[in-house]
């Protein structure tokens, strides 16, 4: 989820729907409430930790900083160099994802393709706006990070993305890997009063229109494909502080005048290969976590 959230085009929301963790996530972000706040309060830190699912918001947070902390030697570095292969790998693991999402929900029904629509309208919506340039500072760095991890926690959604057109993601990212702990702390404190706040949000609509709420994230994740197109042409871009260029806003092109457009070979039978490997990912994942589920139900029902 942290190398998914440092890329602009995919969501960390994204990975934790592939590995079937996204409820769970939800619903343990949105435990930390009054009674948390109380058994903290009385000292009763175990009652604590098992209330809020301590264990695994725990081990998906170091995940995440891991993740994080990688992606500039990593998946940054192929963004730059491998780009058509990265995003053909994203472009995979995304349709795979549509696929097994779309057995959760009902396609006869008009407001599951409403949903689905609307879903795919915001997605895209986000992908053609352009960026701006603005001063960061620590108020505005507060606000940025509210925002961009509620488009973190939603799949299709990219943080990263959001980031580049507040302003604020190379911003962020050279605080990350020169450890600027004062920015990288106001940034977390609105990260966290948004996650608090957006999860709520969340819960109730999956809790109340579960289905409607898969199928709008079905649409959020095929929307995102506009965005993670593997052949792109850049119609904008942004100067960082090294005067070096950056593309800002991509439109997809026919991967046969991809060379013209952009001077770089389009390899599409290596994307195919990648695309189709991440295929594979995701069910491979998806077992997996399936049969971890039933193993984890069949504990419970024994004790």
């Amino acid at each position: 989820m942290g190398l998914g959230d440092s890329v602009p085009g995919i969501s960390g929301g994204t990975i934790a729907v592939i590995a079937q963790i996204y409820d769970e996530l939800i619903y343990s972000i949105r435990s930390v409430d009054l009674d948390a706040v109380q058994l903290f309060a009385a000292g009763k830190f175990r009652e604590l930790w098992r209330h809020v699912n301590g264990t695994f918001l725990l081990l998906v947070a170091l995940g995440m900083l891991s993740g994080l902390l990688l992606s500039a030697n990593t998946v940054l570095y192929l963004l730059t160099e491998q780009r058509v292969l990265l995003m053909a790998f994203f472009v995979g693991l995304v349709l795979a994802s549509v696929v097994l999402l779309s057995r959760e929900i009902a396609l006869q029904r008009v407001s599951t393709w409403c949903s689905l629509i609307l879903g795919a309208c915001l997605t895209v919506g986000v992908g053609l706006l352009d960026g701006v340039q603005v001063t960061v500072s620590a108020p505005y760095l507060f606000l940025c990070g509210s925002l961009a991890i509620c488009a973190m926690i939603l799949p299709g959604l990219s943080g990263a993305f959001l980031l580049i057109l507040l302003g604020a993601y190379e911003h962020m990212l050279q605080a990350l890997v020169s450890f600027q702990w004062i920015d990288i702390l106001t940034f977390s404190a609105g990260a966290a009063c948004g996650l608090l706040a957006f999860s709520r949000v969340i819960a109730w609509v999956l809790k109340h229109y579960h289905e409607i709420a898969y199928a709008f994230i079905c649409g959020l994740l095929l929307g995102s494909l506009y965005v993670l197109w593997p052949w792109q042409e850049t119609v904008s871009s942004y100067l960082d502080t090294n005067g070096v260029t950056h593309p800002l806003r991509n439109v997809p092109v026919w991967p046969l005048n991809y060379a013209e457009v952009s001077g770089e070979q389009a390899n599409v039978l290596a994307a195919v290969l990648v695309a189709l490997a991440a295929i594979a990912l995701v069910i491979v994942l998806h077992k997996a976590s399936t049969r971890n589920s039933r193993n984890v139900a069949h504990r419970i029902d024994g004790e």
